[in-house]
């Protein structure tokens, strides 16, 4: 189930919300508990019931394996229990995600012929896997010794952080939902929730379904494209995939607050990123810290000499560019982005000298010439759309992609196409500003001080009210996929 869909917004969730807090009323927890996980396993399954075989399965065979980890005092078994778990939760992400990939290269590298299975792939399997993952490492280590099976199916399956994230920890919402005083409705909560919510929301069907248009039909066209429609395409991409995503985990942190739970921020305004590293500590920041705590810090971080502490970057970068998908683009952006980081603690302080202006623009582009290789189905692909942008011979405009982002809404604003017939591509450019004013200038989520106005309510209620009438283009989040 999509958070931009009808069936979400006017059913979904008010049901979800009104059976959670009658049920909490009653004093009846662990119903409530059992109510929210089955309203999320509806909400994982919605769209393919046998995505709930999946996860299911994961939940119990993830949780024996810790509660076996929990009874047994034997270093050396639970250890080999711990292999087993993760062993396993890489298999089963192996199997779904990259065997196909694995198989096909295999086919070109042998001139084999083994047939290719088409697995259907369960929505957020590596978000959920690795959460789960996380959980076995810190059972491993007995930090969570006490949880319950309805505790952890819920901390694992809790609909609004399950298909997209952030990656949460145990630590991070178990206790909050073991704290009574979060059981009853709290109306600033309840009104902060929705705000944010509708933010999202509107980051997500109104700027970067708009952006997404711009892309597909660039990628669709990448050998007939001039070099200042590649450039355009590419910044689109940038955007779009910053609003899809930020909007996604905004309306999850919104959804969160309803239901009184603070999960983690994944997102610090990363356009404003003036490094590599910079970005990095911006960028979809769960993951990021799941890389850091469960890879590189395993790997020896930064305590084995300098060669080594690149070479540990490096993979867990590799790691990253993998778990995004199966695909060599992935793994090449992932190894570049890994040697770009490299290079950057490298000449860090010869880069601090640069002026900043000159570090965000040379970081913006980076990040975005990078995406293109991200966003491509081939390398092919990517070198062709690169070779566009850097060959700078044709800066030329076709209107298909100015009317990607001219919106019936604008259109109506503007009776007798006054700015149109002035300005050529005034929506494109227009909304190509307002991104980036956006991404610059605007608060995240977590920098908001919410307080409950009537100015804010009736900005909330317009947002949400233009964004739902703009549903009937509904779209997946980019990370579906992921």
């Amino acid at each position: 189930m999509l958070f931009n869909s009808y069936i979400f917004v006017f059913l979904f969730l008010p049901l979800t919300l009104i059976g959670y807090y009658i049920l909490n009323h009653t004093k009846n927890y662990s119903m409530a508990n059992i109510f929210l996980i089955g309203m999320s396993l509806w909400f994982y399954g919605y769209y393919n019931p046998s995505y709930l075989a999946v996860i299911c399965t994961s939940v119990l065979a993830n949780y024996t394996l810790t509660q076996m980890m929990d009874k047994l005092e034997s270093e050396s078994v639970r250890k080999f229990i711990l292999g087993i778990g993760i062993f396993g939760n890489a298999v089963s992400i192996f199997y779904f995600k990259y065997y196909d990939f694995f198989v096909d290269n295999i086919n070109s590298v042998l001139n084999t012929s083994f047939q290719l299975r088409h697995i259907v792939l369960p929505l957020g399997i590596s978000f959920f896997t690795f959460q789960q993952m996380s959980y076995l490492v810190d059972s491993y280590r007995g930090q969570t010794k006490g949880y319950g099976f309805i505790e952890y199916a819920l901390f694992v399956v809790y609909f609004p952080q399950l298909i997209a994230g952030p990656i949460v920890l145990h630590n991070e919402v178990i206790p909050q939902f073991r704290d009574e005083n979060r059981r009853s409705v709290n109306s600033e909560n309840m009104a902060k929730g929705i705000y944010i919510f509708a933010l999202g929301l509107a980051k997500k069907v109104l700027i970067a379904d708009t952006f997404g248009r711009a892309v597909s039909w660039g990628f669709g066209t990448v050998s007939s494209l001039s070099s200042m429609e590649a450039i355009l395409v590419s910044i689109s991409y940038t955007l779009q995939l910053f609003f899809d995503f930020s909007g996604y985990c905004d309306m999850a942190i919104g959804i969160g607050y309803m239901f009184n739970i603070q999960l983690p921020q994944n997102f610090n305004s990363p356009h404003k990123a003036t490094s590599i590293l910079d970005f990095w500590s911006r960028w979809h920041m769960s993951l990021t810290r799941f890389l850091r705590q469960y890879v590189y810090f395993p790997l020896g971080g930064s305590k084995k000499g300098t060669i080594r502490t690149y070479i540990n970057i490096i993979i867990v970068f590799l790691v990253s560019g993998i778990w995004h998908g199966a695909n060599w683009t992935y793994i090449v952006w992932g190894l570049l982005h890994g040697i770009l980081n490299c290079l950057n603690r490298m000449f860090e302080k010869q880069w601090s000298k640069v002026h900043v202006v000159v570090q965000w623009m040379a970081t913006f582009t980076t990040v975005s010439g990078l995406l293109v290789i991200f966003r491509s189905n081939t390398m092919a692909e990517a070198i062709a759309f690169l070779k566009k942008i850097i060959w700078l011979g044709d800066f030329s405009i076709r209107n298909e992609l100015k009317q990607c982002f001219a919106l019936y809404e604008l259109q109506l604003i503007d009776v007798g196409n006054v700015f149109t017939s002035r300005i050529d591509g005034f929506y494109m450019w227009g909304i190509l500003l307002l991104g980036f004013l956006l991404i610059l200038n605007a608060p995240n989520s977590n920098e908001i001080v919410f307080k409950p106005t009537k100015k804010r309510g009736v900005f909330t209620v317009l947002l949400l009210f233009w964004s739902i009438v703009s549903l009937a283009g509904v779209s997946e989040f980019l990370y579906f996929g992921f």
